[in-house]
């Protein structure tokens, strides 16, 4: 299940358009949240609408890979999610991981690019190095905070430069 936020409409591009990391001076920063807890989707969607973002959700990582256009035999790029400028992802989900989330996101030539952040309930130093290593741009333990969010604006910002890449993880 995919959702968009009340305030910030998340609408599928209609054309075949690649993903894009930059944002016009009105246009929100986009972030795509992936969390199979719904309560924890609403906390992100509602600290990031807060911070004058849009936001649209995923309740899993294969539904947020269909979003991006990179499942496994996708071929029509039409229902995808343009302009996403970052990606915040649990860890723990069933089915497919975010650390797996990320992996896939790194192997692909159009999401690469793209900040991922992965946030978890438990701190695992093991985890968090796993993550920081194959790309993600943080690691942030739950509960989310409005300062959590705060901090990842700074990534939001650095997207203007192709040269900057990353991705944040959230787990449990």
């Amino acid at each position: 299940m995919v959702t968009a936020s009340a305030t910030a409409s998340a609408s599928a591009s209609s054309s075949a358009a690649p993903i894009l990391m930059g944002w016009d001076g009105d246009e929100k920063p986009h972030v795509l949240a992936v969390d199979d807890s719904f309560v924890d989707r609403r906390v992100i969607e509602k600290l990031l609408t807060n911070s004058a973002c849009k936001v649209t959700t995923a309740e899993n990582a294969q539904g947020a890979l269909e979003l991006l256009g990179l499942a496994d035999g996708q071929q029509n790029f039409g229902n995808t999610v343009s302009k996403v400028n970052l990606i915040i992802t649990d860890y723990s989900m069933p089915g497919m991981t975010g650390y797996e989330l990320l992996k896939k996101i790194k192997e692909s030539p159009t999401g690469k690019e793209i900040p991922v952040v992965i946030v978890s309930s438990e701190h695992i130093p093991t985890r968090i190095e796993k993550c920081l290593e194959e790309g993600a741009k943080e690691f942030l333990l739950k509960p989310l905070r409005q300062s959590d969010v705060n901090q990842l604006r700074s990534h939001l910002m650095k997207l203007g430069n192709p040269s900057d890449e990353g991705m944040v993880c959230m787990g449990r």
